[in-house]
C-alpha cells in the first residue's frame, strides 16, 4: 500500500460519511459540494448522481442511474442518508482513481 493510498484511507476513516443531496430539474450545476453525492430527479426519477473526485484532484464525476443507460450505477441511501453506489467507479481519464462508495465512505481500490 502506498503512502498516498494510506492518507485517503485515514481521511476516510477520520471524516464524517458522505451525504447524499437531492435536486429536481434537467441540468447538473456548474459547481458542486466539496464532499456529498448529489442526485438529480425529473419528474421522480432519480438520473444523475454526481460528486467530485474523492482523491482531491477536482474533477467531476457524473454517473448515470437511468436503467436504460449503459454504463449505468445503482444508488441506495441508507436510513442515515449515506450512499452506496454499485458497481465501482474507475475513472479512464484525468487522475484514473478507482474506488467504491460504501456507507457515504470512500474504499480505495
Amino acid at each position: 500500500m502506498t503512502l498516498k493510498t494510506l492518507w485517503r484511507s485515514f481521511k476516510e476513516w477520520v471524516l464524517p460519511p458522505r451525504k447524499v443531496l437531492a435536486f429536481e430539474g434537467d441540468a447538473l450545476p456548474a459547481t458542486l459540494p466539496r464532499r456529498n453525492l448529489v442526485v438529480w430527479s425529473d419528474a421522480g426519477e432519480a438520473w444523475s448522481a454526481a460528486m467530485n473526485c474523492p482523491c482531491g484532484c477536482g474533477q467531476r464525476v457524473e454517473l448515470p442511474l437511468l436503467l436504460e443507460v449503459r454504463p449505468r450505477w445503482n444508488l441506495t441511501v441508507d436510513s442515515r442518508g449515506r450512499p452506496t453506489l454499485h458497481p465501482s467507479v474507475a475513472l479512464r481519464e484525468g487522475c484514473r482513481s478507482h474506488y467504491y462508495v460504501r456507507a457515504g465512505k470512500v474504499l480505495w481500490v
